[in-house]
């Protein structure tokens, strides 16, 4: 996950730069540089601070991945996150908030204003959903106050923060409905606000998603919110295109260019493979390569036999002497050579499919039947991956026939309610594998699937070595510059100890 610095002097400081400049910035500014700030400006930040992965480098990619369980590692050290540990967050990601208000006051009056308006609303959403998806309660009301000399914002708690999100997203709505093509928008949408009001909607609906547990809770009025947006219709079409980001020479995949270091020594694991062979998914093929050792022993590419992976809970020691032996199934390799792999996909036609059938199955909805949602959602998927290089397939390329066979055998819809949830989690956990893993996180503290290995033996859950952790751990600045308000919020919710194996409200 993203690391961040305090977020209160950073507002502080923030807000210095929008006030104006001194003297010794007059005569020291570049005259190469832009100095003419404008809303496109500001909403390419905004949106970039959301879509585009914020880690560091390859490895803080594949940590996520870790944490979901698609990959392990045999490098010179462990993956802690492989294994369980997680630490703390932090809550950076508040630093957009002062450009989202700079960019509604440069905005205002023109015609793009609703659109920018909109704009804003969903991307704080985004931001403060996932932040309280790591920790639970966090500053909302009183966030991006900083510049006014606030720096120790109260929390918030959990209902409340979801409340109020659902509440932005539905303004964003009308406000994309009322509004018109804007600048700045570095997605494939490039400023359609008819584009970016369907992605509020499908967003809308992952976060009610979310909240299953919570669904009868009259605050948020789960069940209601989820079948006006369908019956609305405003929500994401097969012809809409994705939420995200188009990797490109100057914006390469995390994992292009690793070779040794990363990309050769990261192994998929056995709740990837295994769960494919068992769909007979030829995703299969572009996920992983062959285990060379099955290759030397005479098996084919296209043999799926000759993918094995590594049970991600196994002792790290086992796991290096079994990649020494070449018996594993590594990351494939076209996340090693090409810079454009894939996009970055966040917000999907096929994952909305798959809610609306999880949302059909539990009754939220009555439109439509639970199977077409599904298998809607999983052409999608296929066809996504479909569209990257066949090259790196195996020759087991997916094509359109593959697609429209797929839904035989374990793939097939089930009858019984219980099976088609864990076919539709399952789809979920497929389509995330290496785009966006925390999600994939995120549903299996919801609803437990697919089944995580847990090894007491090589667990760094220190408190609790036969579990997987459920929360990240506040950012230790908060303890030092906002600590009664930090204090007040953990003896709301967890006993007044900061621990990862605390259990959030949306979880209870």
């Amino acid at each position: 996950m993203k690391k961040y610095i305090r977020f209160t002097a950073a507002l502080l400081i923030s807000a210095g730069i929008l006030s104006g400049c001194s003297k010794f910035d007059d005569i020291n500014s570049n005259p190469d540089a832009t100095e003419q700030v404008n809303p496109a400006m500001l909403a390419t930040k905004i949106i970039l601070t959301n879509v585009k992965f914020g880690g560091l480098d390859a490895m803080a990619y594949l940590s996520d991945n870790g944490m979901a369980k698609y990959v392990a590692f045999a490098n010179q050290s462990i993956m802690p996150s492989q294994y369980n540990y997680i630490g703390a967050t932090g809550f950076g990601g508040m630093t957009m908030l002062p450009n989202v208000e700079a960019m509604l006051e440069y905005a205002k009056g023109s015609t793009m204003e609703n659109s920018y308006k909109g704009l804003g609303k969903f991307m704080k959403a985004w931001m403060f959903y996932n932040l309280t998806m790591q920790v639970g309660d966090i500053p909302y009301t009183d966030a991006g106050l900083g510049k006014t000399g606030y720096i120790t914002p109260k929390y918030d708690t959990q209902e409340s923060i979801l409340k109020s999100i659902l509440d932005e997203l539905k303004e964003a709505d009308q406000l994309f409905a009322a509004g018109v093509k804007f600048d700045g928008d570095p997605t494939p949408y490039a400023g359609d606000p008819a584009k970016w009001r369907r992605a509020v909607n499908s967003f809308s609906l992952k976060v009610l998603m979310s909240l299953s547990k919570k669904s009868e809770v009259p605050s948020l009025n789960v069940k209601t919110r989820f079948a006006e947006i369908i019956n609305a219709g405003y929500i994401l079409e097969s012809t809409t295109g994705f939420l995200g980001l188009n990797y490109s020479s100057t914006n390469v995949h995390p994992m292009s260019g690793t070779n040794d270091l990363f990309t050769s020594r990261t192994i998929v694991t056995t709740t990837v493979i295994d769960n494919l062979k068992l769909y007979n998914d030829r995703r299969l093929f572009y996920y992983a390569d062959p285990a060379v050792a099955k290759i030397n022993a005479g098996l084919l590419e296209t043999d799926t036999a000759a993918y094995v992976g590594a049970v991600v809970s196994d002792n790290y020691d086992d796991i290096t002497v079994g990649h020494s032996q070449k018996k594993y199934s590594l990351l494939n390799s076209r996340y090693l050579k090409l810079a454009t792999s894939e996009p970055r996909m966040l917000v999907t036609y096929a994952e909305q499919q798959l809610i609306l059938a999880e949302a059909r199955v539990l009754g939220w909805i009555t439109t439509g039947t639970a199977q077409n949602y599904y298998e809607t959602g999983v052409r999608a998927a296929l066809a996504s991956v479909m569209a990257t290089s066949s090259a790196y397939a195996h020759n087991r390329a997916i094509d359109q026939t593959y697609i429209n066979n797929y839904f035989t055998g374990e793939a097939a819809f089930k009858a019984v309610t219980a099976d088609q949830l864990k076919q539709i989690w399952m789809q979920r956990y497929f389509l995330n594998f290496m785009m966006d893993p925390i999600s994939s996180y995120y549903e299996y503290r919801r609803n437990g699937f697919p089944v995580f290995p847990i090894n007491p033996l090589t667990s760094l859950n220190e408190n609790n070595k036969n579990a997987i952790p459920v929360r990240w751990l506040y950012p230790s600045s908060e303890a030092n510059y906002n600590r009664l308000n930090l204090i007040e919020a953990l003896a709301r919710q967890y006993g007044g100890v900061d621990e990862i194996n605390k259990v959030m409200w949306i979880l209870q």
